[in-house]
C-alpha cells in the first residue's frame, strides 16, 4: 500500500510539472489556452485527424467476455480500452488506420485464415456503426467521409507473415481494403528482416524486393514500423512511392530498436515518406511514467531532422498496456496539438500534422501506382523455399 501511494505521489508530481511547463509555455506565448483551443479546433475541423495505428479489431477478438463478438463490444458505450464513439468524438479523430494485426505465430496454423478473420472483424466494427464510420478505400473516400461528418476507416496489415509468401494473397487482402501493410512485425520472416531479432537476410531478399514494388503497384503503402534498419535502407533503395512508418518515434530521442534513426529520418524529404509518431511509452521515454511532452520531444524531433512534412501521428491506442500521462485515450489528441500551438506551431503545420502529410504520401502512392499498372502486368515472382 506504501509503495503504491508513492507511485501516485510521484505520478501527481509529474503531472504537476506538466501543468506548470504548460502554463509557461501559454503566458510565453502571448496568446491564451481558448485561443490555442480555437486554432487546434479549426484546424482538425478543416483535415481529418488521422491516426496512423489502433489496434482495437485485436482487442475485441481477446475479449475476454466475449471474444471476437463485435455486438457485444458495445462502442456507443464507453469501453474498457482506449476507444469508443464518445471518445472518438471528443478527440475530433476524423480517419483511422485500423490495425489488422495477427501474431506471428499464426503462420503455425495458417496466417490467411487467421488474417482474413481479423480483416472481417474490423469490417463488421466499421459497418455496425455506418453513421460514425466508412471504410475507405481511397484518398478520396477519405477526404469524402471526414466531409459527412464521419470517421474514414481504413484497415492497415501489421506484419508481411500474413501474406503466407503469396503475392497473390497480398493482392486479395488489398481488394479487402488493406491500405497498408507492415513488412514485419517484431520477428523476421522469410524474406525481410524485423528490428528485434538478429539478421538473417541482412535485410531484404530478392522476394523481398518483389513484395514492396507489387505494393507500389498495387497503390498499397510500404509501412516500416518494426523493420530493422538495413531493411529500412534497402526499401528506401528500391521502392518508387512513399513509405510510411505507422506507429514508430525518434530513435535519437529514445534508444529503441522500433524507433527511426536519425539516418532514416534524412533520406525522407527524399523519398516522402511520413514517420507516425506512437503514444507507446517505452518507445517515447526511459523514465518510469512516460508523459505527453515525451511526445512533443519525438515530434519536435522528426520535424528537425526531416521536416515538417515528413511527420504524423500513430497512437497504437488499444494495443499498449499503459498510456503516457497526458494522453490516456484518443479523447486526449487535442491536448497534444494545444501544446504544440502554445509552443508556436502555426495552423497549418499543426494540419500537416494532423493528416495532410499521410494523406499527400498516399495521393502520391496512388499517382505512382496508376503509373504502374499502366506498363506493369501483376508480379507472378514466387518463393519457393524459404531462405534461411
Amino acid at each position: 500500500m506504501f509503495i503504491e501511494m508513492e507511485k501516485r505521489k510521484d505520478s501527481m508530481f509529474k503531472y504537476m510539472i506538466i501543468c506548470g511547463i504548460m502554463l509557461f509555455a501559454t503566458v510565453a506565448s502571448g496568446h491564451s489556452q481558448e485561443e490555442h483551443i480555437q486554432k487546434v479546433e479549426r484546424a482538425l475541423s478543416s483535415v481529418p485527424l488521422f491516426d496512423g495505428h489502433n489496434d482495437l479489431p485485436w482487442l475485441i477478438t481477446n475479449d475476454l467476455d466475449a471474444p471476437g463478438d463485435v455486438s457485444r463490444y458495445d462502442l456507443r458505450s464507453t469501453t474498457i480500452g482506449h476507444t469508443d464513439i464518445r471518445r472518438l468524438r471528443a478527440g475530433m479523430v476524423g480517419a483511422q488506420f485500423w490495425s489488422v494485426y495477427i501474431p506471428m505465430e499464426a503462420v503455425q496454423e495458417g496466417a490467411a485464415r487467421v488474417q482474413l478473420e481479423q480483416i472481417d472483424i474490423a469490417r463488421r466494427i466499421i459497418r455496425r456503426y455506418p453513421d460514425v464510420f466508412e471504410q475507405a478505400y481511397s484518398t478520396s473516400d477519405v477526404r469524402r467521409i471526414f466531409g459527412s461528418g464521419r470517421v474514414a476507416s481504413v484497415l492497415g496489415m501489421e506484419g508481411g507473415h500474413a501474406i503466407e509468401n503469396s503475392l497473390g494473397a497480398l493482392r486479395s487482402y488489398f481488394d479487402l481494403g488493406v491500405r497498408y501493410m507492415t513488412l514485419t512485425h517484431n520477428g523476421n520472416n522469410d524474406w525481410a528482416d524485423a528490428c528485434c531479432e538478429d539478421s538473417r537476410h541482412g535485410g531484404l531478399t530478392d522476394f523481398g524486393i518483389e513484395v514492396v514494388r507489387e505494393m507500389n503497384r498495387l497503390g498499397m503503402l510500404v509501412d516500416l514500423s518494426h523493420t530493422s534498419l538495413e531493411t529500412m535502407n534497402q526499401v528506401l533503395d528500391v521502392v518508387t512511392a512513399p513509405v510510411i512508418f505507422s506507429h514508430s518515434s525518434a530513435r535519437e530521442v529514445t534508444e529503441h530498436p522500433r524507433n527511426v534513426s536519425d539516418e532514416i529520418l534524412r533520406r525522407l524529404p527524399e523519398n516522402g515518406g511520413v514517420v507516425m509518431v506512437t503514444f507507446v511509452p517505452g518507445f517515447i521515454s526511459m523514465e518510469s511514467r512516460a508523459t505527453l511532452t515525451d511526445v512533443v520531444a519525438h515530434i519536435e524531433h522528426v520535424v528537425d531532422v526531416a521536416g515538417i512534412n515528413h511527420v504524423g501521428i500513430g497512437s497504437d491506442f488499444d494495443g499498449i498496456d499503459s498510456t503516457p500521462l497526458g494522453l490516456e485515450d484518443v479523447s486526449t489528441f487535442p491536448s497534444l496539438f494545444v501544446e504544440l500551438s502554445k509552443r508556436g506551431w502555426t495552423e497549418q503545420e499543426l494540419m500537416k500534422l494532423a493528416g495532410q502529410n499521410v494523406l499527400r504520401a498516399w495521393s502520391e502512392a496512388e499517382v505512382r501506382a496508376s503509373q504502374i499498372q499502366r506498363d506493369e502486368e501483376p508480379s507472378i515472382a514466387t518463393l519457393e523455399k524459404p531462405e534461411n
